[in-house]
């Protein structure tokens, strides 16, 4: 018979963990905990919950990429582990989820990855949380890619090599990518997931956030931009005509042709109004299309630190850093 798995990977995760560990309790066959340098007890917190432990040492940067491997790993040790959880230690597995998911990929052998509805502790705390829970809102049916939080086959992780370890972010929609081209599929069922608590509470947290999507546009088009699903191709470029062109644009008009060619930032306030009509049907539309728009800037700097770090220079951007 199929075993279920579960690689749990977080950093300094503290009660969060805890509950996220709870969670599987009796739901899975085997539990691998991958932790990366924590200094908060998260790994005693873990063994004395039952998870086998996986230490990542510091001669190579964390990455999410580099844990989940890790635990896969170490869950291929484990007798008949066919399928696994993977799930970030800030979350919580909702009850029933394990097994809906599983029965999805028995009735299809060729369904590599199976997801749900991933949903915020607490929207209500920030509108940056309100704006992940919106993310996570995916549509049901066939998907392109997946999040952190996913059932997978084991087998069809193994076979292409598992996550690429040296992306920054991005690793589960290039995994994905690697996975279609294969021949396997990846799905999206209305079933809740997992309960995912952000925090972000601060404008410097989003900022954050959002120049780690550039960064992961600009790598992913690098990667893969050259096949035939432009992989991220789009999302690169407009972050760069919205965050970087666009604004220097105007600011050279406004020293060339005077004030009036301020003009040209009124294309934001349009952007944002052509968004969130076209959204119209969803709830907070204006605050969504607003925060889109502005997200553009961080992500343009997330793009140009790819091409001048890693690019030019070789080097990984400390800032961007996992966890």
């Amino acid at each position: 018979m199929e075993r279920v798995g579960a690689v749990v990977i977080g950093r300094n995760e503290g009660d969060r963990l805890r509950a996220c560990l709870a969670s599987l309790a009796g739901a899975v066959d085997a539990v691998v905990y991958v932790d990366s340098g924590s200094s908060d007890g998260s790994v005693a917190l873990a063994r004395a919950m039952g998870a086998r432990i996986v230490e990542l040492d510091g001669d190579r940067p964390f990455g999410a990429a580099r844990a989940r491997n890790a635990g896969l790993a170490a869950l291929r040790e484990e007798p008949e582990i066919a399928f696994v959880q993977l799930v970030d230690g800030d979350c919580v597995v909702q009850p029933g989820w394990i097994a809906a998911a599983r029965a999805c990929l028995l009735a299809d052998p060729r369904l590599a990855i199976v997801c749900g509805r991933r949903r915020e502790r607490d929207p209500g705390a920030s509108v940056f949380n309100r704006l992940c829970d919106r993310e996570w809102d995916t549509p049901v049916g066939e998907a392109r890619a997946c999040g952190g939080d996913a059932f997978v086959r084991a087998g069809a992780l193994a076979a292409i090599g598992g996550f690429r370890e040296d992306l920054i972010a991005g690793e589960e929609p290039e995994l994905c990518l690697r996975l279609r081209r294969a021949g396997w599929r990846i799905r999206r069922i209305d079933r809740e997931m997992t309960l995912h608590d952000a925090a972000m509470t601060r404008l410097s947290q989003w900022w954050r956030r959002a120049e780690r999507a550039g960064h992961a546009f600009a790598e992913g088009a690098a990667l893969h931009g050259a096949g035939p699903e432009r992989h991220w191709v789009a999302q690169t470029l407009r972050a760069l005509a919205w965050g970087l062109v666009l604004p220097i644009v105007a600011l050279l008009a406004v020293f060339a042709s005077g004030p009036l060619a301020l003009a040209l930032f009124a294309a934001y306030p349009l952007q944002i109004a052509r968004l969130a009509h076209r959204d119209g049907a969803r709830r907070a539309s204006v605050e969504w299309a607003a925060f889109a728009t502005l997200a553009k800037v961080p992500e343009a700097i997330g793009v140009l630190r790819y091409l001048i770090g890693r690019r030019l220079m070789g080097r990984r951007p400390r800032l961007l850093e996992y966890k």
